[in-house]
């Protein structure tokens, strides 16, 4: 079922009515000031949209975890500042995100665009506490959701609030949605996911559910080493869950019957310890020495995926293929988004370290969709039903 969007909304329906959309400012801050501002720029089709149709934009977000209590340096102030910058007009920031002074701050101000105070700053939001929920309602005509980093959270200001308030995708949402949802439906194939990650535990939902979907599975990451283990494989000091080998056979079999191609590194880039001035080595996967870990995947592996992915039509990346955040083991990781920039195909990188490193490449132009949504990613490639997803208007 298709939700609808601020686009089935008229100009006419929305012109002088109050908006409260809800953005995912939960930006890093240092000093006071913003060091990446991608998700600020996230929200902006919605806010140019709303503004065009003459609408009161007033934008509320989370910034960090105040504890339900004002913390100064959790403000969204400096992000109403950026924000006004970024625009180029006039921004309303209010002190506060609920209440009567900042109901009659919105309806008297000549400002189109309001930003509220951190939600998180009350600890009725993550209960989901209804009364605040309708205190949130009574700021506005309609809720927009376009916080696709926090759908996966039953909060009063991202499920709560559209109890009271008809609910709309916002373009962001929409725009996630829609790229996921067709992978996952109906990708034009042949279909290649990456998933990487250190755990299979935190995985293998998502593994089970794209097994039934793609052409092609390669499990990298710390995971990997479960599923070598499970084959029998010497694996040395590298991470493993061995109470989930089991699993990882069970998956392992799923695959051959289903006649999918689970594909696993080759070789490995090994070392006794993980820093940037240990020495490093490349063996085969099936033979780790008993006093090494693995760390990254080996050119072997990396060989192996270009000729996996050179014929994909759709690819979905969500995970590192190594211990990504030591530069020396990062390789691998940057060398699939690299590998992925040149492909002539639908490419979908699913949020967290997998972003970080089309980031760090500097490749982020030349991907189809990137997730906003880490967490939120992840629960929609299992098949859950995201709670800010949920209470969203359906389509007739």
């Amino acid at each position: 079922m298709q939700k609808k969007s601020i686009k089935d909304l008229s100009s006419f329906e929305l012109k002088n009515k109050k908006v409260l959309v809800r953005v995912d400012f939960n930006v890093p801050m240092k000093a006071g000031g913003i060091t990446d501002d991608s998700r600020i720029k996230a929200a902006l089709p919605t806010i140019h949209y709303l503004l065009e149709c003459q609408a009161k934009v007033v934008l509320i977000s989370h910034l960090g975890r105040p504890s339900g209590k004002p913390v100064d340096s959790l403000s969204l102030k400096p992000v109403a500042t950026y924000l006004e910058q970024l625009l180029g007009q006039s921004v309303l920031y209010c002190d506060d995100c609920v209440g009567d002074r900042i109901k009659r701050d919105i309806e008297e101000s000549l400002d189109r665009i309001i930003v509220l105070e951190n939600v998180r700053f009350h600890s009725e939001e993550m209960d989901n506490d209804s009364v605040f929920s309708q205190s949130l309602s009574e700021l506005a005509d309609f809720f927009v959701q376009d916080a696709f980093g926090s759908v996966h959270r039953a909060h009063a200001s991202t499920e709560g609030v559209a109890h009271f308030l008809p609910a709309y995708a916002g373009l962001l949402v929409e725009k996630e949605l829609s790229f996921l949802g067709e992978a996952l439906d109906v990708p034009d194939r042949p279909f290649v996911a990456i998933v990487g990650g250190a755990k299979v535990s935190s995985k293998i939902t998502v593994l089970q559910q794209l097994l039934t979907r793609v052409d092609v599975l390669f499990i990298g990451g710390g995971m990997a080493f479960t599923f070598l283990k499970a084959q029998g494989y010497s694996i040395g000091k590298s991470l493993c869950e061995e109470d989930k080998c089991d699993l990882a056979r069970e998956l392992l079999e799923h695959a051959k019957a289903l006649g999918k191609q689970i594909v696993l590194p080759k070789d490995i880039i090994v070392a006794d310890r993980c820093d940037n001035e240990c020495s490093i080595d490349t063996v085969s996967s099936e033979d780790i020495p008993e006093d090494k870990m693995g760390l990254d995947v080996g050119p072997e592996t990396l060989m192996e995926l270009k000729r996996i992915l050179i014929s994909a039509k759709t690819v979905l990346w969500n995970g590192p293929l190594g211990v990504f955040e030591v530069d020396q083991f990062s390789k691998g990781t940057c060398d699939v988004a690299t590998l992925l920039s040149t492909l002539n195909a639908v490419t979908i990188i699913g949020g967290g370290d997998s972003v970080a490193a089309i980031n760090k490449v500097g490749v982020g132009e030349d991907m189809t969709h990137i997730s906003t949504g880490g967490g939120a990613c992840l629960e929609f490639l299992e098949g859950k039903e995201l709670p800010g997803i949920r209470v969203i208007e359906d389509k007739s």
